[in-house]
């Protein structure tokens, strides 16, 4: 903070930094490709805000963020659950669904 607000330190120069960054990555083999010009200025701009404390955009981006977790984690509850029980369990199910009826109608 104290670099930026003396002018030694620019929005562009932490831009640049970001984009560095990812190069590094990349040729480390930890990422495949270089994000997009907007994904780069997405971070930069969160990173911006923390320097210029711009509390204001901070509790906006926070609250966006838990917004989309909650309603992520809605999406999830309402997908169908599959149960998957264990091998001593079906044998017995096995066991009491064909007791004097014959075959298994359980599906391994």
């Amino acid at each position: 903070r104290a670099m930026y607000r003396k002018g030694l330190i620019t929005d562009d120069d932490v831009i640049d930094s970001i984009r560095e960054e990812h190069r590094i990555l990349m040729d480390l083999g930890v990422i495949q490709e270089m994000p997009a010009d907007d994904v780069i200025r997405t971070v930069a701009e969160g990173i911006l805000q923390w320097i210029k404390g711009d509390v204001e955009a901070i509790k906006k981006a926070m609250d966006d963020y838990e917004k989309k977790l909650q309603e992520l984690a809605k999406q999830q509850q309402a997908k169908p659950k599959i149960d998957v029980a264990s091998p001593a369990v079906l044998q017995q199910l096995d066991k009491l669904s064909s007791q004097g009826k014959g075959k298994s109608k359980l599906i391994y």
